[in-house]
């Protein structure tokens, strides 16, 4: 009986291992096409063409300003030197697009009372706006809004992300 049970499942293996083997392919894929047709050059990166950012677009004023955020210093709406060169670019895009109105968001960091950082938020985006204005934006296209500290952009609670958090936003529509 021992015996028959090796036979039999000596059997079984080698026609499982028969059943796995590899079959070769009726016919071979052809070969993939030679062509001496060279391939098309690559667009010129500064033309525009093939850009999917439209003119006038929320897309298209950060690409143009290079931000929709200037950051300000602890307890500050002063606007620096940074913020400055920043707001520059933002007014001389809003002057080639005149029919387009934005809102400045004023952001604070965690730290003092909700009142005191809704009105420091006010003091900001107000500066950012006086700052567009005086560049030769219509006052009539722009709207402020202080967020205080209800919306920072990062979450820790030290000095790294309290800067981040101390901003005016610039946001154009979609």
């Amino acid at each position: 009986m021992l015996k028959t049970n090796r036979m039999l499942l000596t059997t079984v293996a080698l026609l499982a291992v028969a059943g796995c083997a590899k079959k070769p392919p009726a016919q071979l894929p052809p070969p993939p096409p030679t062509s001496n047709t060279p391939a098309p050059p690559p667009p010129p990166s500064d033309s525009g063409v093939g850009t999917t950012t439209v003119p006038g677009s929320r897309a298209d004023f950060i690409a143009q300003s290079g931000s929709d955020t200037v950051n300000f210093a602890t307890d500050s709406s002063d606007v620096d030197s940074e913020a400055q060169s920043i707001l520059t670019k933002q007014s001389a895009w809003l002057r080639k697009f005149p029919n387009v109105r934005v809102t400045i968001e004023g952001h604070c960091d965690e730290r003092g009372t909700r009142e005191y950082n809704l009105a420091l938020g006010d003091r900001r985006a107000n500066s950012a706006k006086n700052f567009l204005v005086n560049a030769g934006v219509s006052p009539a296209r722009i709207s402020v809004i202080s967020y205080g500290k209800e919306r920072p952009v990062a979450t820790g609670s030290d000095e790294a992300s309290w800067a981040q958090n101390r901003r005016a936003v610039t946001v154009v529509p979609q």
